[in-house]
């Protein structure tokens, strides 16, 4: 039976009807390997030097720790995100937007047909709260799991200091537009922001704005391909500019998105610069459904029942356009809004 929380103003779905867990622990840092090891609920998670591994009463599944991280930290820096982050064909977490679901094998048809997957509900800030921990204590100095494999160092090996000014980085998130007054700053080398070495023969020239007397507060304009060629992480997609509903998120991609991104609502894309190749499966069963090559000036909608994975051998800009109204996945849930912007 569908159950509904209301939490703030916010109403939940709950359609498994799943209780809130609240269990948390953290174990003191193991004797060989330096790191600690983390339970939420009847998850347990450790790494060694090479592995992460997730317990749950069904099973246990093994990640390459780098591949955990780089997933592990894009869930902590987008607050779960929209819909579902995918770590990979097993693990990962569903938004509900002040609680979350932690699934083992639930998204995956081979795991649901013989009954090996395992779901439980959080509150997100608790939740949160244990993944903010893990990531500072599984990441070691000199890595960083927002960069592309050429910028930063490695996640192996045994605990080395930490580099918690990589994972503590605050997601852009303007409230109008980048560069108006009191929202979030244009970037400049001053600020620390240098250009991206991929993007040298990007201009950095910014238009002109005259605006009438008594309306400087409310007209900007600002160099968008010369603000993402200063970009210091990848597969981040920030708020840049906001009019109601409609999110402009862009974003430079290098190297493999770290998740397989399922999301709850309709999801544009429009390619800025060179090329992403996206795989895109079933968003609940994980079966393949399409490859799409997008290239400079191409535009595609993600449907909000398929997960999509994005592979960049070059890095590249892109526009990822949001609607983040909070009814539209309950909408869809009831069938009352269609997971395709077009039909033809």
């Amino acid at each position: 039976m569908a159950m509904k929380e209301d939490i703030g103003d916010t109403m939940i779905s709950n359609p498994r009807g799943l209780p809130l867990e609240a269990h948390y622990k953290v174990d003191p840092a193991d004797n060989v390997t330096g790191y600690k090891a983390f339970e939420a609920g009847k998850f347990g998670f450790r790494r060694d030097e090479y592995f992460a591994y997730i317990s749950t009463p069904k099973g246990t599944h093994t990640m390459s720790v780098d591949a955990f991280l780089r997933a592990l930290m894009r869930d902590v820096a987008w607050g779960f995100f929209y819909g579902t982050v995918n770590f990979d064909p097993v693990f990962g977490t569903t938004n509900f937007y002040g609680e979350v679901d932690m699934f083992y094998g639930a998204l995956n048809e081979a795991y649901t047909s013989e009954g090996r997957d395992y779901v439980e509900r959080f509150r997100a800030d608790e939740l949160m709260a244990i993944f903010k921990e893990m990531v500072s204590d599984w990441t070691n100095e000199g890595f960083d799991p927002f960069a592309a494999p050429r910028e930063t160092g490695v996640p192996w090996g045994t605990k080395n200091g930490d580099n918690d000014d990589a994972v503590s980085r605050q997601r852009v998130t303007a409230r109008r537009m980048v560069g108006m007054p009191g929202d979030t700053p244009l970037r400049t080398d001053a600020s620390g922001f240098p250009v991206n070495t991929m993007f040298d023969d990007v201009a950095q020239d910014q238009p002109e704005v005259h605006a009438e007397p008594g309306f400087e507060a409310e007209v900007q304009a600002f160099n968008l391909f010369g603000y993402l060629s200063r970009s210091d992480v990848t597969w981040n997609p920030s708020v840049c500019s906001v009019v109601k509903d409609s999110l402009f998120c862009p974003t430079t991609e290098e190297y493999i998105l770290p998740v397989e991104h399922g999301n709850d609502r309709c999801e544009w894309f429009i390619q800025l610069s060179d090329q992403i190749t996206w795989n895109i499966k079933d968003g609940v069963t994980g079966r393949p459904k399409a490859v799409v090559a997008m290239k400079a000036g191409d535009v595609a909608c993600m449907p909000a029942d398929i997960r999509h994975q994005g592979f960049s051998p070059k890095r590249s800009m892109l526009l990822v356009w949001e609607n983040g109204s909070p009814k539209v996945p309950d909408l869809i849930r009831e069938g009352k809004a269609p997971n395709v912007s077009v039909q033809f």
